[in-house]
């Protein structure tokens, strides 16, 4: 991260991520069994038109946005070796402690995984999706 030259403070640090979705509600309903996030926030903003609730899990939030008329996700987005060949933000990556434990739990939520558990430069790795296709990277770092 970027510092301040007369602080030890981090000029900038991760606060939450933006995600357009189909369904607030069931996206709302998916990351809080799916990671335990809790809703902090729900309006409508009359402005943008759109819906916007923000879930937290400790220091992190997740910002969905439901807008009427919305594009769907394209199906090159669901896919991560396809996804990297569009420009562009790609997923969130969450670090996890015991993946392949994490993995079984998500599986039995009935969670969709992209890519099951695999080595990638010393990490443990996974993607799964979300309730509208979203991906998201697991890692687990080596102890």
């Amino acid at each position: 991260m970027a510092n301040c030259n007369k602080c030890s403070e981090p000029v900038i640090k991760p606060l939450h991520q933006g995600i357009s979705v189909p369904d607030i509600e069931a996206s709302i309903a998916w990351y809080q069994k799916m990671f335990g996030f809790k809703l902090v926030s729900d309006n409508f903003v009359p402005q943008l038109p759109a819906r916007i609730a923000f879930l937290e899990l400790g220091d992190f939030s997740i910002e969905l946005f439901e807008v009427e008329g919305a594009a769907s996700l394209p199906e090159d987005r669901r896919t991560p070796n396809l996804d990297i060949r569009t420009h562009g933000t790609k997923h969130v990556a969450y670090e996890v402690k015991d993946l392949r434990s994490l993995m079984v739990d998500l599986k039995t939520k009935g969670a969709e995984v992209a890519m099951d558990v695999f080595p990638m430069a010393g990490d443990l790795v996974s993607f799964i999706r979300d309730n509208t296709g979203n991906l998201i990277e697991l890692i687990q770092k080596p102890e």
